[in-house]
């Protein structure tokens, strides 16, 4: 385990909030004020990165060295708060001795004398409000840091350490990379132990070579372990078939799957024991909740003896909020629909559910439907559904609304728009001029992924192998995609010239990253575009070994950062 924080350490640095550009500089987690105090600065180092990337380990691991005396002997003091819990401090102002109080009680017992010494730098009395690294003002930000997860190679070897038997690591690891979705997330750590957890149940122990490698798929597969390893552990129960395992666990895997939505709306991923009570789980009374705390959900210690729950990783809720809404969608319960229309709607289609779940993630500026939108997606299918008999009571013939989601995708992407579309025309009308965000594109890529339309995808491929579109301008959001399937894609191409696909000069630049995945690259592109080329040309896996640059407009200081 060990090697594994090692490998988590490393992490990529860029200023603050970009106000400038910058190439992207890997920097150990042991480093990261080294700069700043080079600079006599005395500002925030903001470290960011999706959940369960690996940000808390850092911490750990900067601690500890800290408190070992390996590293950063020139700070006095270092103390860990988590904002999990300092989101639950509502309606009350604190100076920022009494926050530290909140946190480590001890410290009241410390000499007043040693206190004085920082007396000076603490501040006012203020409230706390909703901590969000989005909140502080980027003049307090001297460092901005994301931590990226693994590389390829370190996920390969977390699979060899995880998985001994080394025949068996091989096996899930060529199966990884026949999903190159799956194998993407896999930078994610937590993702790992789930995706190790799943295949070498099925893929393995079962000898199933051909098993469906959807990121839905996936949750349900691991929801299943769990719920074996839950009767076997705490149940004395031998082994169960997959129906009878979801219907006996159903009151209380319903119930969780309630209270991740409610709260997936309310972006909160830690819950208190009220929260819990309002979606009908009472922690004293129910038998079935110990088990599955251990398995699917946490319990930790929260402020002043007080319990904090959370879902073992940010996705198993979101995964859970998804089953919860396809349920209410096959009860008819439109009540707890309501998020996704103004008003209440009364025999709605799944298209109709579907498609509003669409526009209402593209709405979030954080982002915090997107994974929960691909789940829904994913659920949606038959196979879905007939691996949560048991868990649902009837399923649905959902072909129909799925080839009509599809469409809608497609066009919200402005890729091919069938002359047989089967779209209404008024919601062709309502999407065609909107526009999308990068992250939208990628992740709408990902829903017809989820649906099992590879259509997308195999069109991206004739595109770039054939020169019969030439002619053809893509869209912003296509760019996108199509350098997106480059960089997952273990294809590399002899020659990419981002001006085949594009006359635009913002979705030029949108394809520049994809120069690294070509042996050869025409490009003549302006200064702005270097710093993506140069960053490209550092990647351990670019295969860019020869860079045309006719036609370009270089300055000076763009050829020294290509140099």
């Amino acid at each position: 385990m060990k090697d594994v924080y090692q490998e988590r350490e490393i992490l990529k640095i860029d200023d603050a909030f970009r106000k400038k550009q910058t190439q992207d500089k890997p920097i150990s987690c042991n480093k990261l004020f080294t700069l700043l105090r080079k600079n006599n600065e005395e500002k925030i180092v903001l470290t960011k990165g999706i959940a369960g990337i690996g940000k808390t380990v850092s911490v750990h691991k900067f601690i500890l060295d800290w408190a070992e005396g390996k590293a950063n002997q020139d700070i006095h003091c270092v103390f860990l708060l988590p904002f999990r819990e300092i989101n639950r401090i509502k309606d009350r102002e604190v100076n920022l001795h009494e926050f530290l109080l909140e946190f480590y009680d001890e410290l009241k017992d410390l000499e007043k004398s040693k206190c004085a010494v920082y007396k000076s730098r603490e501040r006012q009395a203020a409230s706390i409000s909703s901590s969000a690294a989005n909140l502080i003002p980027p003049e307090y930000v001297g460092l901005f840091t994301e931590v990226r997860g693994f590389t390829d190679q370190q996920k390969e070897e977390y699979f060899r350490k995880r998985i001994t038997d080394k025949t068996q690591a091989s096996r899930v690891i060529s199966h990884l990379k026949t999903s190159r979705s799956l194998y993407i997330m896999c930078h994610i750590p937590v993702f790992c132990w789930i995706t190790a957890t799943v295949l070498q149940n099925i893929l393995i122990k079962n000898s199933e070579e051909n098993i469906s490698t959807t990121l839905t798929e996936m949750y349900i597969h691991f929801l299943l372990i769990q719920m074996n390893m839950k009767s076997q552990k705490y149940d004395e129960k031998a082994k169960r078939q997959r129906t009878k395992l979801l219907r006996l666990n159903k009151e209380m895997i319903l119930k969780l799957a309630k209270l991740a939505f409610e709260q997936l709306k309310q972006e909160n991923i830690v819950f208190c024991e009220d929260d819990l009570t309002a979606c009908g789980i009472d922690v004293s009374k129910d038998t079935e909740f110990t088990g599955m705390i251990a398995e699917i959900f946490k319990m930790e210690d929260g402020l002043h003896e007080t319990k904090v729950y959370c879902f073992v990783h940010l996705s198993v809720q979101e995964f859970l909020a998804a089953v919860h809404v396809f349920i209410c969608y096959l009860n008819k319960n439109m009540q707890e629909l309501q998020f996704f229309f103004d008003k209440p709607e009364e025999n709605i289609t799944l298209q109709e559910l579907l498609q509003k779940a669409v526009d209402k993630a593209m709405k979030s500026q954080r982002g915090h439907l997107d994974l929960f939108l691909r789940f829904l997606m994913g659920i949606s299918l038959k196979s879905s559904q007939d691996l949560l008999q048991g868990l649902i009571t009837h399923t649905e013939d959902t072909t129909e609304s799925i080839t009509k989601t599809t469409e809608y995708i497609k066009q919200l992407q402005n890729w091919n728009i069938s002359a047989k579309t089967s779209v209404d025309l008024f919601y062709f009308n309502q999407v065609k001029s909107r526009n999308i965000s990068d992250e939208a594109s990628v992740n709408l890529f990902y829903c017809l992924l989820e649906l099992k339309d590879h259509s997308l995808y195999e069109e991206i491929q004739s595109y770039l192998s054939s020169d019969k579109h030439a002619e053809r301008d893509l869209s912003s959001s296509m760019c996108t995609v199509l350098t997106y399937v480059l960089l997952m894609s273990e294809k590399v191409l002899d020659e990419f010239n981002p001006k085949r696909f594009t006359s635009s000069s913002s979705n030029y630049k949108r394809l520049i990253p994809a120069v690294r995945c070509c042996r050869k690259a025409l490009c003549g592109f302006d200064e702005t575009c270097c710093e993506t080329v140069s960053s490209a040309l550092q990647q351990s896996n670019s295969h860019l070994t020869e860079l045309d640059l006719t036609s370009n407009r270089l300055k000076d200081s763009g050829v020294k950062l290509i140099d």
